[in-house]
């Protein structure tokens, strides 16, 4: 056998008929039936590769990456977060075991960035235990943005946006363990980010 010329091809002249019967090759194989090699992205310091594609286009091939843009849908905002872990993958378990980052790829990403969005924006804990206001200081209450002394003016508004902030308890308990579950929506081996939104 001579196996020079076998690579992964997307042609539909090497399958067989419906009926069982084999088609005869009309032609040899072409640059545009041309197949790669699957990127296999997986969870590490970030790597990436560009690929020259047909009409002189670029893929970005993600071999490693560490973060991506994620949404908070029911706030309508996004924050880069770091992932920390790969959690299910419906393809294949395997890709759970060896960390595999594919679109529609479930994760668990650092909840720091949208705690810190959180407090800021609702003047309201989100993930802490309850301590008494007197056991901090004066400068850790100033660090803390639900602590912070604010003029009459703007704790009104605050106290405007608590009235509508809801957040949903399973959510809430991701919080406290400081993880949240997030499903990446890119594709880490065409455009080389795992960019995705936050499960509620």
């Amino acid at each position: 056998f001579y196996f020079a010329n076998m690579g992964i091809s997307r042609d539909k002249w090497h399958k067989r008929r419906k009926t069982g019967g084999r088609k005869s090759q009309i032609r040899g194989k072409r640059k545009y039936e041309m197949g790669r090699a699957p990127s296999n992205t997986k969870l590490g310091h970030k790597r990436i590769h560009s690929v020259r594609t047909m009409g002189g286009n670029k893929k970005l091939r993600a071999l490693r990456l560490d973060t991506g843009n994620f949404a908070w849908g029911s706030e309508g905002i996004a924050h880069k977060s770091r992932i920390i872990d790969v959690v299910y993958n419906a393809t294949n378990n395997e890709m759970v075991r060896t960390k595999t980052l594919t679109k529609n790829t479930i994760v668990q990403i650092d909840a720091a960035p949208f705690r810190q969005w959180y407090e800021a924006h609702y003047a309201l804990p989100l993930g802490r235990k309850k301590v008494s206001e007197k056991k901090y200081t004066e400068e850790e209450k100033n660090e803390l943005p639900y602590l912070k002394k604010r003029s009459h003016k703007t704790q009104q508004k605050y106290t405007a946006r608590q009235k509508t902030a809801f957040l949903d308890p399973a959510v809430e308990e991701q919080f406290v363990a400081g993880k949240l579950y997030g499903c990446v929506s890119a594709r880490p081996g065409k455009c080389g980010r795992a960019d995705g939104y936050i499960l509620e």
